[in-house]
């Protein structure tokens, strides 16, 4: 999966909040874009978007998440909370040393986003949100038999064992399936990625920990615990990006979210599944680089 920037990334392993993350690295300068993948990605998702960051002038650092690659892999549910997820992301920006930090999150990378910002525990330059909710909002939307329905692998998930055991068979297949088979553009989705994807999920312990997310969330009281304490409005600018053919998440999960964020820019795209960053590349790019650029004149 090479990068198109003129500088190839690489992969480091940095010390943050007593782990050793692997994060993809590229570019360099004291503006920082920091991003966070999703289940059941890895930190190659956002290769594609490496070009628009570095050619804006930011350092780039993709890590592979607790649990995830050759990121330190804890073995308990309550490792994974929310607050864990949280402080990961603060340290590696303390560890990173930059001056200004740009926020990106998809899927659950962008669920770590939105709570990181509303806590405000680094000041961020600004925040990319794709296709996740903001979480008050998402509350609200489970009021709904329709998304009730559509997030139904979160509840299986609760399960002990047994999901890990079911997608861990034929060498974890039907995780890099899964992804490929709910895309609007399947033949755009690199074939490599796919099987970066398949391959992490294949490793010893790796679905355990990815699973956990989920676990130390509901079953652990995650998201209960980001309710009680309610959501700060987030005065970061924030560009959110949403594919309409997202099967797991529907659009009406993004009601409210200027309730919750002053400086809001939210585009919707028809015909765009769950997969924003591999469906409409050009797109996804476009809209990053004019927030870049938004920014940049602020």
């Amino acid at each position: 999966m090479a990068c198109p920037c003129s500088i190839e990334p690489a992969k480091e392993i940095i010390s943050a909040n007593g782990l050793d993350f692997e994060v993809l690295t590229c570019g360099h300068g004291e503006r920082l874009a920091l991003c966070l993948h999703g289940f059941p990605e890895v930190a190659d998702i956002w290769r594609p978007q490496f070009p628009v960051l570095c050619e804006r002038g930011y350092r780039v650092w993709a890590p592979n998440q607790r649990g995830y690659g050759a990121t330190t892999r804890p073995g308990h549910m309550q490792d994974y909370a929310i607050e864990h997820l949280m402080e990961d992301v603060a340290s590696l920006i303390d560890a990173s040393g930059a001056r200004s930090v740009v926020l990106l999150g998809h899927d659950w990378g962008a669920l770590v986003a939105w709570c990181f910002a509303a806590r405000a525990l680094r000041p961020l330059e600004g925040l990319v949100i794709i296709n996740v909710p903001h979480p008050a909002c998402f509350a609200r939307a489970l009021r709904r038999p329709d998304q009730i329905l559509r997030s139904w692998y979160a509840g299986f998930f609760q399960i002990p064992w047994l999901p890990e055991y079911l997608l861990s068979r034929r060498g974890a297949r039907s995780v890099s399936a899964s992804m490929l088979h709910t895309s609007t553009a399947p033949e755009r989705f690199p074939r490599d990625l796919l099987e970066a994807t398949r391959r992490n999920a294949a490793q010893p312990g790796a679905l355990r920990a990815m699973i956990h997310w989920y676990r130390a969330f509901l079953r652990g009281g995650g998201f209960r615990r980001q309710l009680r304490q309610g959501f700060p409005r987030i005065d970061v600018p924030t560009l959110m990006l949403w594919g309409e053919d997202d099967p797991f998440l529907a659009r009406h999960t993004t009601d409210g979210t200027n309730e919750f964020v002053s400086q809001l820019a939210l585009h919707y795209l028809p015909g765009v599944s769950h997969w924003v960053q591999q469906d409409a590349t050009a797109e996804c790019n476009g809209r990053i680089g004019d927030f870049l650029e938004h920014l940049r004149a602020i």
